[in-house]
């Protein structure tokens, strides 16, 4: 099932199953900006990540001394969502914790997700409150795929200096950097950028990244607020990139004692609320 929004300018597509927006096309042009989630390269569009980005040690983690068992990325995008509200420029649709989400998660949660038209410009935003009666740790991140071509580029808002972390053959931080900007702005998408998988970037003085093209007027501007980590990501040669702002990262090979030492960690005491929006704007 999908809920649809829509103005005059654009009109984007939710699936109930994990959030995960399937749509996001321009009204005035019929230009779909959102990769159509093609399974012979990757099915995914806009996954939402929670409660760990990326992937653990061994798919495990301790937590107050119990071992628990969690596949890449969480378990928020392999459940439903049920719609909480729909007015003429929002929907917002939300997630708690269940029986089997405890097994592998155990803190009680609740999760909404907000998306909000404004023009030409998505807004969306996660909203995370500990419904526990204890401090709650946890990871968040977003993972929307946007069309594009070999040759196009993303340029920050402002010049970089940036290096970058990669992960290797089981999704682990590898412990090195690789230097990616030097006072620059632009990352070229080529065939081969992701041959080592994701671009895992930090330190950005920009909260902004454009999806530029020379062979086309349109861009998408990208805004990522006070996410600590960039990720940037597409399956080699596909015709889409990931822009990923997230609140959290993949492990090390550093054996954590528990699941609070993760780098990057979030936490709410009980009854407060995490809010983690992101915007993408179409300029035609």
């Amino acid at each position: 099932m999908n809920y649809t929004l829509n103005n005059n300018s654009v009109s984007i597509s939710v699936k109930k199953y994990g959030a995960e927006l399937s749509s996001f096309k321009s009204l005035d042009t019929s230009i779909e900006y959102l990769w159509q989630g093609n399974p012979d390269v990757w099915y995914g569009q806009s996954p939402i990540l929670f409660p760990i980005v990326g992937t653990l040690l061994d798919n495990k983690c301790r937590i107050d001394g119990k071992e628990y068992e969690m596949f890449r990325h969480g378990i928020a995008r392999k459940r439903d969502f049920e719609l909480k509200e729909q007015g003429e420029d929002h929907l917002t649709l939300t997630q708690s914790w269940n029986d089997e989400s405890l097994e592998h998660y155990p803190f009680k949660y609740i999760f909404d997700i907000e998306f909000k038209l404004n023009g030409k410009k998505l807004t969306v935003t996660h909203t995370i409150r500990n419904a526990d009666d204890k401090t709650m740790f946890f990871s968040i991140g977003a993972h929307p795929g946007f069309n594009c071509k070999i040759g196009d580029r993303l340029s920050f808002a402002e010049p970089e200096t940036l290096v970058c972390e990669k992960i290797d053959s089981d999704s682990i931080l590898d412990g090195k950097h690789y230097p990616t900007l030097k006072n620059e702005t632009d990352i070229v998408i080529t065939k081969d950028i992701f041959d080592g998988d994701a671009l895992i970037l930090s330190g950005m003085k920009s909260d902004t990244v454009y999806l530029k093209s020379d062979f086309r007027p349109q861009e998408i501007k990208f805004n990522f607020g006070k996410a600590p980590v960039l990720g940037i990501w597409a399956k080699p040669g596909a015709e889409y990139v990931c822009i990923e702002p997230w609140y959290g990262i993949n492990d090390s090979r550093e054996v954590k004692e528990d699941f609070s030492q993760k780098r990057l960690i979030q936490k709410l005491e009980p009854g407060e609320e995490f809010v983690f929006p992101w915007s993408a704007e179409i300029i035609e």
